[in-house]
């Protein structure tokens, strides 16, 4: 029998910590193979303008290298877009690794310049010649498509990349028709950076005897990366680059795609035949990596006179940027697919358009389409609740999909395996004394305070990348190695798999090493992205060690001369149930050595439908009517994960999505100049992230319904905290705005300014 204290569902501490806390860890900045050059990536001051380059001067200053112009690098591929629609396929403008003639957002890439030290790249860069020639630039997605903006791609005129539709739209508007009530909202989903703790970085050394690129990135995947790269971009056998990924200091989304860099460092180091090394400036990263969310949004819903939910109808434009990133197009056609969330809806249409901006890229961020679509659909329930008198609770109850129903498969397609979504809101609203909180809101006011409550239900589907292997083998010193394709980024992948093989084996998890990120040893690997590691990767490795013991059972019953049925795991060792008569690891290597591969396991596993993890936040929030500030009281989750792995590494995973959801809800926005694209919030100075002190104490509860379509029962967990949290913050917040003041709309982010500007205007209206 496995340890209780290291196997899955127990409460383990994170085994990679110690080292990090220590100072220890090692990640690509870290990596300075010596002597190696430094690269520098000349950016575009303008948002959109035709220009011409002139580089030859400073190709002559002292330390200097290379410097890489688009004229250099013409045999290369651009950076590919990994999706496009099955049924209306678009054709996707070119993204370059660098541009030529024209740029289309502040901080496109012009040049890389490569020099013996950072500060002679920089005279270089400052040594280009370089003519501008301004065009118009269009910022905005609902300005995009207006008539008359200018246009971003000449080949997508409107700057519409595609105009298509999901569902029902006949069903949905004979819903309409018949309905007693509509609700409505229009709401933007504003544009974030996502401000990962470890800038990008990579370096990159050339073995000159074989050809061969050694690649080191902090990424959240070594695979998909090494083969973009080598078939799309650099048309070079994949045998030819390695790519090692060490620790990785956070990547919520942004770090899974390829990036320009990753090419340019790879073309240096093969040309000068040096190592070459870039690290990016936190400047670089505001306006050269994707940025997340940003759409715009109009929802309506057909109401029965009993809150009964008859038809849903949405329009939804999608910001692009400037080119298409690795899968942006997915991001608001797959996040469409999850706008029914939790509720019976039988009619549904959603039209979706995608548009081009002079802005940076848009792509995947934590949740990547869910968090925008659940928050549509809870603040239009909410809306739906006012329009019709009703609490917020009872119309949510009145439209949550049965546990009797499952598996319900929605309007989208969706098939929704288990779950009880009533049970968790009132379990939410117990923790959160719902029903006191008339007193609570009573003697905030008397303080001259505005109390509000609100409640967001959410559904995501995760776990979805694809088939993952994972290789499990014993080691001769009898411990056990783990190579599996994922890519941790701070999640503490390190342990959830030693809890796996800790549970099966009977071994401590500081016995367990596993190895990720390097595509030299570990085969094949999808990375690590939309909350897959756990529903994908550890089946892989729960079936993979399930093998490994079986073939451990056969060496151990011909040493023991015992039959395979009568033998445990325990501490390291087989042996005999109930008896003394075992053996240890080591030795069952050192009998295994002449056929080694009863010592290694390998097994595969793909979730073709995905997991479907959901749940409920409540939020009650205080606001200053003076001064339009909004603070949090009281914080409460309920989530239905399936399956918990390790309950205190679960609530970190929570914590953190939902402190990136009150950094949204309250104060993160990407803001563009509308007359020049500009970016104006282009550095901490004017870009806001949220402090320990702008959340609250947060009670944390899950009320499991093991997934019956993933052979651990698990549906995913990474990405919930950021999806619940918007919706239910903003809808705390027009709670209590509604009741003092009418107001029944506000847009994320909710900051002082415009809360109090709100509340101001409704005070004229008043008067």
């Amino acid at each position: 029998m496995a340890p209780v204290k290291f196997g899955v569902g127990q409460s383990v501490r994170r085994k990679e910590d110690d080292a990090l806390i220590r100072g220890r860890g090692r990640y690509t900045d870290d990596h300075a193979p010596s002597p190696a050059m430094h690269g520098l990536v000349l950016r575009s001051p303008h948002a959109h303008a035709k220009f011409t380059i002139d580089a030859s001067q400073a190709r002559k200053l002292p330390g200097v290298g290379i410097i890489i112009t688009a004229a250099d690098i013409k045999d290369l591929g651009g950076l590919p877009c990994l999706f496009n629609l099955p049924d209306e396929p678009f054709t996707a403008p070119p993204y370059p690794i660098l541009t030529s003639h024209v740029v289309r957002h502040v901080g496109d890439a012009v040049a890389f310049v490569v020099a013996d030290t950072v500060a002679q790249a920089r005279d270089a860069i400052e040594a280009i010649e370089i003519n501008w020639t301004p065009l118009p630039a269009v910022v905005g997605a609902a300005n995009a498509v207006k008539e008359g903006a200018p246009q971003v791609w000449a080949e997508h005129p409107g700057n519409v990349l595609f105009d298509t539709s999901l569902g029902d739209k006949k069903a949905v508007e004979a819903a309409f028709s018949k309905a007693h009530a509509i609700a409505e909202v229009s709401i933007v989903n504003p544009r974030v950076v996502t401000n990962y703790m470890e800038t990008r970085a990579a370096v990159c050394e050339y073995d000159a005897k074989r050809d061969h690129l050694t690649l080191t990135i902090g990424s959240q995947g070594s695979h998909r990366l090494r083969d973009i790269l080598c078939q799309n971009i650099l048309n070079i056998p994949v045998e030819k680059m390695r790519v090692i990924c060490p620790d990785v200091g956070g990547g919520f989304g942004t770090k899974l795609f390829p990036y320009r860099e990753y090419a340019l460092v790879a073309v240096a180091s093969r040309q000068l035949r040096k190592t070459v090394k870039w690290t990016a400036e936190r400047s670089d990263h505001f306006v050269g990596d994707s940025q997340g969310r940003d759409n715009v949004t109009t929802a309506r819903m057909a109401l029965a006179e009993d809150g009964k939910f008859l038809g849903m109808d949405v329009d939804l434009i999608g910001d692009m940027g400037g080119y298409l990133s690795t899968f942006g197009p997915y991001i608001p056609h797959g996040g469409a697919g999850m706008l029914p969330g939790l509720y019976d809806v039988q009619a549904f249409h959603c039209r979706i358009r995608t548009v081009f901006t002079n802005t940076v890229p848009v792509d995947a961020y934590r949740g990547a389409g869910r968090p925008e679509a659940a928050y549509v659909v809870e603040r239009l329930v909410d809306a739906a609740a006012r329009k019709l008198g009703m609490s917020p609770d009872a119309v949510r109850r009145k439209n949550f999909i049965s546990p009797r129903a499952m598996p319900y498969k929605t309007a989208t397609g969706k098939i929704y395996d288990s779950g009880d979504f009533a049970a968790h809101m009132k379990r939410a609203m117990e923790i959160g004394d719902w029903k006191d909180f008339p007193k609570r809101a009573k003697a905030a006011k008397k303080l001259g305070l505005v109390r509000g409550i609100g409640l967001a239900t959410y559904v995501e589907v995760c776990g979805t990348m694809g088939e993952e292997t994972a290789d499990v083998r014993l080691d001769p010193n009898g411990d056990v190695t783990v190579l599996i394709g994922s890519q941790s980024s701070g999640q503490g992948h390190q342990t959830a798999y030693a809890q796996i093989v800790s549970e099966q084996f009977g071994i401590a998890p500081d016995r367990v090493h596993v190895i990720q990120g390097d595509t030299d040893i570990v085969v094949t690997g999808l990375g690590t992205g939309g909350s897959s590691a756990i529903p994908s990767g550890g089946v892989s490795v729960q079936r993979a060690t399930h093998k490994l013991g079986e073939s451990l059972k056969e060496l151990a019953a011909e040493a023991l001369e015992a039959g395979t049925a009568d033998l445990e795991f325990g501490d390291a060792v087989v042996r005999i149930a109930g008896t003394d008569r075992a053996i240890s690891f080591a030795d069952l290597a050192t009998r295994g050595a002449g056929d080694t591969s009863k010592l290694n396991a390998s097994e595969k596993f793909s979730s073709a439908d995905g997991t479907f993890p959901n749940g409920t936040h409540l939020v009650e929030v205080e606001i200053d009517p003076a001064t339009g500030v909004t603070r949090l009281v009281n914080y409460v989750i309920v989530d239905d994960f399936g399956m918990t792995l390790n309950p205190l590494m679960l609530a970190g995973q929570v914590h953190g999505g939902t402190m990136q959801g009150i950094g949204q809800a309250l104060m993160e926005r990407a803001v563009y100049d509308p007359n020049d694209g500009q970016l104006v919030t282009g550095t901490f100075m004017d870009y806001a992230l949220p402090r320990a002190a702008d959340g609250t104490s947060i009670t944390f509860e899950t009320h499991n319904i093991p997934c019956v379509t993933n052979p651990l029962g698990v549906k995913g967990a990474g990405e919930a905290g950021a999806i619940g949290s918007c919706p239910a913050i903003v809808n705390a917040i027009i709670d209590g705005l509604w009741r003092e003041y009418g107001i029944g709309h506000i847009d994320m982010p909710a900051t002082p300014e415009r809360v109090w500007m709100a509340i101001q205007q409704a005070e004229r209206r008043k008067s």
